[in-house]
């Protein structure tokens, strides 16, 4: 099954230094047709106008990743982590036990993301933060596991779920693969141009859901870059 859920679809609310789209319910915006997607319960499409952001607040038992877009965010807590991260690089958030962060878009110009959480598999474990470049050259043309809660993929960061976070970067024409396995639910999204996957299209921001398909073949109608979620 593909459900597009197109982007004028979505919740949200425009706080005037965050305009926020949720794909599920959160905060003000309650669908119960979405709530989650398997142990995907947050895909928010936030931007972040300058010199403003998240002060400081409390999160538990729950896997935390930010996919920056364009931009830059910064990050502070209260174990003393703190990193910006750009455009196109990841950042994750365990948090575990307990712990509190804020998020600062601390450029001159508007800061666009995905904030993307996910249930833990794993719970009573220390909190942690960790960020890592994921170059774009390196993805183009295939998907690149980002965070993942699987041993084998050795590059990513580390995620306490069964799950995978993944990208890739396409010109236009061109088609990757991804085995995602018909027992798994996929949630994709294109960050960026327009995509045609199992026959259906899916616009910038669109969000697609995706289940009982063994191997996605994701083609790209315009240069886009993708980001999908292999959740439980």
């Amino acid at each position: 099954m593909i459900e597009v859920r197109p982007f004028a679809s979505l919740g949200g609310e425009n706080h005037g230094w965050l305009n926020a789209k949720h794909h599920f319910s959160f905060a003000n915006y309650y669908d119960p047709k979405r709530t989650n997607w398997g142990n995907l319960r947050v895909w928010n499409d936030d931007v972040i106008a300058p010199n403003s952001g998240f002060p400081a607040h409390p999160h538990r038992d729950m896997e935390i990743i930010t996919y920056v877009r364009t931009g830059a965010i910064t990050h502070k807590d209260n174990l003393g982590n703190q990193g910006r991260t750009g455009a196109g690089d990841v950042q994750v958030m365990s948090a575990g036990t307990g712990i509190a962060h804020a998020e600062y878009n601390m450029e001159d110009v508007p800061t666009t993301l995905f904030q993307i959480w996910i249930q833990p598999t794993r719970t009573g474990e220390k909190p942690s933060w960790g960020a890592k470049p994921f170059p774009k050259d390196d993805r183009a043309g295939q998907f690149v596991v980002l965070a993942s809660g699987f041993a084998n993929d050795n590059d990513a960061l580390p995620i306490r779920t069964d799950a995978r976070v993944v990208a890739a970067t396409l010109k236009a024409g061109e088609t990757a693969e991804y085995h995602l396995g018909a027992d798994r639910r996929g949630y994709l999204v294109p960050a960026t141009g327009a995509i045609e996957i199992e026959g259906q299209r899916a616009n910038a921001r669109d969000g697609v859901a995706i289940t009982g398909v063994e191997t996605l073949r994701v083609t790209a109608i315009e240069d886009s870059e993708i980001v999908l979620v292999d959740a439980a």
